[in-house]
């Protein structure tokens, strides 16, 4: 079997041409994008460690890839039940809960890292 770069390329393609959909058209990741920007600028503010710039791009990319799939369920669901369902409803649920867990141990561990240097300050 011979590699494919072209094919590879196509795919990256496929995969940016997935994430500017959601970055310009989905409140909640656009929201997670700008609070990552925000959490970047804070990180070479207080020059964090390498240790936390990697927790952190961890949580960074765990909320961003959980409001993808989130996005891609929703449209999936939508797209196979255009009619209101109990069940439809419950896997956008159950989706979007995945986001909120995600969210909410990222601002934890934000916390965890951030506070020290913010009480440092003062």
């Amino acid at each position: 079997m011979s590699y494919n770069f072209k094919k590879q390329l196509k795919s990256f393609t496929f995969a940016w041409k997935g994430i500017l959909t959601c970055a310009g058209h989905e409140q909640n990741i656009t929201f997670h994008l700008i609070a990552a920007i925000a959490v970047v600028a804070a990180g070479f503010f207080f020059n964090i460690t390498h240790t936390e710039w990697m927790v952190v791009m961890l949580c960074i990319g765990t909320v961003i890839s959980a409001e993808l799939f989130n996005s891609a369920i929703e449209r999936l669901v939508d797209l196979v039940s255009p009619e209101w369902q109990k069940i439809a409803g419950e896997v956008k649920d159950i989706a979007a809960g995945a986001v909120l867990v995600t969210a909410i141990v990222a601002a934890i561990v934000g916390l965890i890292v951030f506070l020290p240097y913010v009480i440092a300050l003062f």
